[in-house]
This record gives structure tokens, sequence and C-alpha cells, in this order.
């Protein structure tokens, strides 16, 4: 019997025993029954409901104090999260978001919450693909199945120094999961600026049996000319000094060629959104600003890496130098990557302190 952990347009209309529930401010358990429950006097929007009471969208955001760890979820399985939707205020890069599987101390997830949903630079702009919607005005969605088994928590770090304001739904279904399902994961990494000569790791320490799934990177150029000569290299099952997956530029992987390039003028960029990539320039030529700043994304959805024990997974940062050769660079890159795991998985490396992480 279809169980529906996920959906798609082929099975939608087969029924099964999965339960939908979601949580929201206005339903912090997503208990059956109790949305809407908010006391008026306990409600985030408490003055302006006061003329109508409970029920009248009395909680529908949280307030996050600076220094404060909120959770927005804890879920007893068996079960799996179908879609995240939020609306953040502040500054992207100061919200850490945290998902931890069936009581693990260490979170499968960890990455600031505008780089999750790949808009990295902190200024809103609009994606279309199918694991990930950024829409207007600043509505951060993704679709990744995440099954659980025995619980799921998510929590927002708040490390700014002023309140930071949430509204969010996490949708989910409480159903069997399969002994073959993996537990997804994303983690951030950034460095700036890359020290030259050295690659930049995506990706690295993963152990266990899984497939990786997606790549997000936020790049700033701090070169003229172009910058996206590098190739990308997947490490799998104890690969040493050579990968077994080496791609041939970093425009080819992310599913474009020549520079990302008007191919008639020949004079400037050309931003594309689609299902499975995409490529956009986040932050344009404008007084003080020097750097160019990209945002891209690829989604193995349709032709996920496998891994059965191990991998590791590296980008070089390649410009032009006079005489036709390439120049290493050192620019600001920071990524996400995505992908499904066993469990207990390695830690992560320590997530570097907010200034470490600030956009200068």
């Amino acid at each position: 019997m279809y169980n529906g952990l996920s959906n798609h347009i082929g099975n939608l209309h087969l029924l099964s025993n999965a339960i939908t529930r979601s949580i929201s401010p206005e339903n912090y358990t997503g208990e059956k029954g109790k949305g809407g429950t908010c006391e008026l006097e306990n409600g985030s929007a408490k003055n302006a409901a006061r003329d109508l009471g409970k029920g009248w969208k009395v909680n529908p955001y949280i307030h996050v104090s600076p220094g404060e760890t909120f959770e927005i979820a804890s879920i007893e399985g068996p079960g799996a999260i179908q879609h995240i939707w939020m609306t953040p205020t502040g500054k992207w890069r100061n919200t850490i978001i945290r998902f931890y599987w069936d009581d693990q101390e260490s979170p499968s997830v960890e990455c600031p919450v505008g780089d999750f949903f790949c808009n990295g630079w902190g200024e809103y702009f609009q994606i279309s693909t199918l694991a990930v919607c950024v829409n207007p005005g600043s509505a951060l969605n993704c679709y990744w199945t995440m099954p659980f088994r025995k619980r799921c928590r998510i929590t927002l770090e708040n490390r700014a120094e002023e309140d930071a304001v949430y509204y969010y739904q996490i949708d989910y279904t409480l159903t069997e999961v399969p002994e073959d399902a993996a537990y997804f994961h994303a983690q951030f990494r950034r460095v700036n600026p890359l020290p030259y000569k050295e690659v930049y790791t995506i990706l690295d320490g993963v152990t266990g049996k899984g497939h990786y799934v997606g790549t997000y990177l936020a790049w700033g150029v701090n070169n003229n000319l172009w910058w996206g000569e590098g190739e990308i290299k997947f490490y799998l099952d104890g690969d040493t000094e050579y990968p077994t997956i080496c791609g041939t530029g970093t425009e080819d992987y992310f599913c474009g060629s020549y520079d990302f390039e008007d191919p008639y003028e020949h004079k400037s960029y050309v931003d594309f959104s689609t299902p499975y990539s995409g490529f956009y320039q986040v932050r344009r030529d404008e007084l003080y600003k020097c750097q160019k700043r990209f945002g891209m994304y690829r989604f193995h959805i349709s032709d996920p890496i496998r891994f059965e024990s191990s991998l590791r997974v590296t980008i070089q940062a390649l410009g032009w130098r006079e005489g036709g050769r390439y120049l290493p660079l050192q620019d600001d890159i920071a990524s996400v990557a995505f992908w499904y795991q066993t469990i207990p998985a390695a830690p992560f490396p320590a997530l570097q302190d907010k200034d470490y992480l600030e956009i200068v």
C-alpha cells in the first residue's frame, strides 16, 4: 500500500493511511484540533486581534531573542517533513537552522537560513526549483522529503543583537518509513578569502551509505574577468588523490556553458532558474559595491550521486591571467551541500562565528 511518504503527480490518486499534520506558531505541536487556540493575552499579534479575540490570527509569528535558540518543531515519528515555509527578518546569515533526527546529539542540518534556501547573500532573489522555491516578498520554501523514524527536532538560533521575527509553517506526514529510507542532511561552509592555490571544500568527512542530491554556492568574485574555469570533483568510497567524478568547469556543472553569457551580444551574464539548476546575479554593480556576487544551484534529483562508505566534494576557483594561463582565485565562497545518508553521521565541523559569516 502507498504510504504517503512523498508525493508526485503520478500517485496523487492513491489512497493512504498517512496522517497529515502541520506546525506553525498557531499550533506549536501540530496536534489535531489545536490550531488557532492561543489565548488573546498570550498572542504575538494580540494588539491587532484585540477587537476580535481568540481564533482571529492571534499568534501568527514568533520573536527569537538575541542569543536564543527556539525549538520550532518536536515531532514523534515515524513520519516525514514534506514542506517548510518561512519568512525571516534581520540578516539571514545571523539565524542558524538545525535539524536533529531520532534523538541524535549532532545536527544533520546546520545552516544559515538564507543559504539553506539558496539565498545566501542576505538579499531576496526569486528562484523556482523542484526542491526550493523563493517567492515574493521573502517567502522561503523547501520541498525536500525528510523521513525520520523516532523523532524530528528543528531549531532556530538567533546570533544577532536584536530580535528576529519568524512566520513559519512545517507540513509533515505521520506514516511508516521504509527500511531503505535515508536521512536528509545539509551542511554549510564558508571561506573568505580562499587561500591562494587551494581548492574549496564543499563537503568532507562523510561516512556511511547514501547519495548526494544538491549543491548551492554563494560566490563573491574578487577579480575582474571570468572566474568559473574550476572543476568540481566527487571523491567516492576511498578515493584519495584523484576523484571518480571530475567536472569540466563551474558553469558546466551548474548546467550552463561559456561563462553563462548572452550568446548573441556576448556582453552580459544571463540569469536563469530551472527545476534542476540555476545561476543568478544577486548583487550588481552599484556605488560602493565593487564585487560581483552570484548564487547558483545544482540539484541531483534525477541523477543522485551514490556512495557506499565515504564522500568528499571540492571545487576549484580559477580565472585567467596573462599568457592564456589559469589564475587561482582568492574569492569569497560559501556553500550548502545536500545529501541523504544512514545515521549516525559524522559530526559537522564547528560552524564559524557570526563575524566570520558576516557579508561585508
